[in-house]
């Protein structure tokens, strides 16, 4: 189950001044904790697909002796753990609380429910958890999605602030590049077209300040595309959470069943 804490909107709705969503949101918290998200997943993404196609590639190739299935469950594991910080980083600050997965359980075989097998039991519930691939699938899919929200983000952040407060740091060109402007046009003839007349300078501001107002919503779209991958592919499936329960609710009607045996035993001794 994964719980979305995207409530700024409804805080700013309830408690804060009218003032119109479109002029808000460049300034919230929630559109900057969402590009911090983008900007920190980068390297993550590179770690964990770095972990998962080395370990993966390592153990199917040891596959042909003993040592390639622990060596997979082991991935798997692994993989589950890396699982747990990116929920974590994700109710930080995408404000999305998904629930822990199910734990990998062997079969139980006995009346009291206790695994049998120990390690190799362990190993064989690893490899048959469809959670545990769930998080080596996200491992790789997660890549190329983060390096996609990393580079818009950060291009549209940077360009949409740069243009609209152009007027601020305009005086930097002339003063440390000898140039009268931003230079927007050059050739090898050396002719070249520079903002700095007022009007350009106030136009470059307008640009910017359109783009600083529509960058938000680009990013809380591509915030919501990572919203469901972490929730999809990291957070429990409703089947195996159902099974975890009936299995759950089996194992204290056995123990219940067991103590009413030995209760009955103990009176007619």
């Amino acid at each position: 189950m994964a719980i979305d804490y995207g409530s700024d909107r409804r805080r700013a709705a309830a408690g804060s001044p009218r003032v119109p969503a479109v002029l808000r949101a460049p300034l919230e918290g929630r559109t900057w904790r969402e590009f911090l998200y983008f900007l920190t997943g980068l390297p993550v993404a590179v770690v964990l697909f770095s972990y998962a196609v080395t370990m993966t590639a390592l153990g199917i190739g040891l596959l042909v002796t003993f040592l390639g299935v622990p060596v997979l469950a082991a991935t798997l594991a692994g993989a589950r753990g890396l699982g747990a910080l990116e929920r974590m980083r994700a109710r930080g600050l995408l404000r999305l609380d998904v629930a822990e997965p199910e734990p990998v359980r062997p079969r139980r075989v006995n009346a009291k429910g206790r695994p049998r097998g120990g390690l190799m039991a362990w190993v064989g519930a690893l490899l048959k958890s469809g959670t545990s691939w769930r998080h080596l699938l996200y491992m790789v899919l997660h890549f190329p999605w983060a390096i996609f929200t990393f580079v818009t983000s950060l291009v549209l952040m940077t360009v949409a602030w740069g243009l609209f407060l152009y007027p601020v740091w305009q005086w930097t060109q002339p003063t440390y590049l000898g140039q009268p402007g931003m230079q927007l046009y050059g050739d090898s003839d050396g002719y070249a077209f520079y903002l700095d007349s007022p009007f350009e300078v106030g136009a470059t501001c307008g640009i910017g300040l359109v783009l600083v107002l529509g960058t938000p919503w680009v990013i809380r779209g591509l915030a919501q595309v990572d919203r469901l991958m972490v929730s999809g592919l990291l957070g429990p499936s409703r089947l195996a959470e159902r099974v975890w329960e009936l299995e759950e609710d089996r194992g204290v009607v056995v123990d219940t069943a067991a103590a009413d045996l030995r209760r009955i035993e103990r009176d007619l001794h």
